[in-house]
């Protein structure tokens, strides 16, 4: 077993307790650029605003000391409408934080980060950012906030009022730490923290999320949580496994389905295919 323990079962237990948000606030600063202090830690689970609508659940939902909000989710198993799901969350936690009688200028402004084990979409690098911005179709120009608004907003783009997104594809990253969010990032690969490592909150994860200082509780609980994990993923790999072979079958018979029809004699169709004498004169 490695000596520390993952990403998002510390979320879940130990990144919660208010004397270890300097971890999160490390992290979070290296990634956003800017100097994140956590306020507190809001429940996760989204209130359904009726019965139609689905439960939203996040890894970890915080405030900061700026007012915004803030969601971090890592995802292991491969979800082919993960980008809608991000975007739904944002959207629904956008909703549940109106308060009627609100103005819209007192949304909260939100980021999304989102910590991946799989392949989510095509792409050479290993984090990526998005906003968003309005070009003008004839003039090719970014629209910009006048000063008024820059006020009202408090900020001078246009991209800061909307949701922001973050997407760290894990598995891409070359284990080469180049800057400090790579540190981060090789620990989330990893888990393990070089020596030399300097960014924020790092060495306070090495020394906090070490499996060793665990209570006996805890660490039989994290025992749990990684069969689990290494459970699923046998589960994933099993069932893509039939997929695979279920399908080659499949193709198989359909060629001796067609080879019988053109009148190839069995001995050449079963060299073509592999199948069984029995398994094709069943397809007569």
């Amino acid at each position: 077993m490695k000596s520390l323990i993952r990403f998002d079962w510390a979320m879940k237990r130990l990144l919660r307790n208010k004397a270890n948000f300097g971890i999160l606030e490390g992290f979070l600063s290296e990634l956003l650029k800017e100097d994140i202090k956590i306020e507190n830690i809001i429940e996760s689970e989204s209130n359904k605003l009726n019965k139609y609508q689905k439960f939203n659940k996040v890894d970890l939902l915080v405030k900061n000391t700026n007012g915004e909000l803030i969601i971090i989710e890592v995802q292991n198993n491969r979800e082919h409408d993960y980008l809608l799901r991000i975007l739904f969350g944002t959207s629904i936690l956008l909703v549940n934080n109106m308060d009627e009688g609100m103005n819209y200028s007192e949304v909260k402004k939100i980021i999304s980060v989102n910590i991946v084990y799989f392949e989510l979409g095509q792409g050479q690098d290993y984090i990526y950012h998005g906003t968003t911005n309005f070009t003008g179709i004839n003039k090719k120009d970014t629209l910009k906030l006048s000063q008024d608004q820059q006020l009202l907003y408090k900020t001078e783009n246009v991209s800061k009022v909307y949701p922001e997104y973050y997407v760290i594809r894990v598995n891409q990253f070359d284990d080469i730490a180049k800057n400090t969010i790579d540190e981060w990032i090789y620990f989330l690969k990893n888990e393990d923290i070089k020596k030399g490592f300097k960014a924020k909150g790092i060495q306070q994860a090495n020394e906090k999320l070490n499996i060793l200082k665990l209570s006996e509780s805890d660490r039989k609980e994290y025992e749990r949580f990684i069969e689990q994990i290494r459970y699923e993923e046998s589960l994933i790999v099993s069932n893509y496994q039939v997929g695979e072979i279920k399908g080659e079958k499949k193709g198989k018979t359909e060629v001796a389905k067609n080879a019988i029809k053109a009148g190839i004699p069995i001995e050449i169709i079963v060299k073509i295919t592999g199948l069984s004498i029995d398994e094709i004169e069943n397809l007569k």
